[in-house]
């Protein structure tokens, strides 16, 4: 987790951000092998759109260590806000 963690910090987050993602935050579960993060994205090509703008970026292509590298069973989940604009 602790390797995980250290690649993500510094290949993932950033990019994301350079991407125009926001993060709401992200977590370590206490007690597991486990992590959580929620981001969001706002721009005018739609989560989905950025979201594999960024997976084709040469950036995300080159980054070592890949943090996919240590994650066994990924879990993905849109939300949406139900909170009043």
């Amino acid at each position: 987790m602790d390797a995980f963690i250290d690649a993500w910090l510094r290949g993932v987050y950033p990019l994301r951000r350079k991407f125009g993602f926001v993060f709401a935050g992200a977590w370590r579960i206490e007690g597991a092998d486990e992590f959580v993060w929620i981001i969001g994205y706002d721009g005018p090509e739609g989560f989905a759109g950025a979201d594999k703008n960024y997976y084709a970026s040469e950036e995300r292509k080159r980054m070592s260590p890949d943090p996919s590298q240590y994650i066994d069973a990924p879990v993905s989940q849109m939300m949406r806000s139900v909170l009043p604009s």
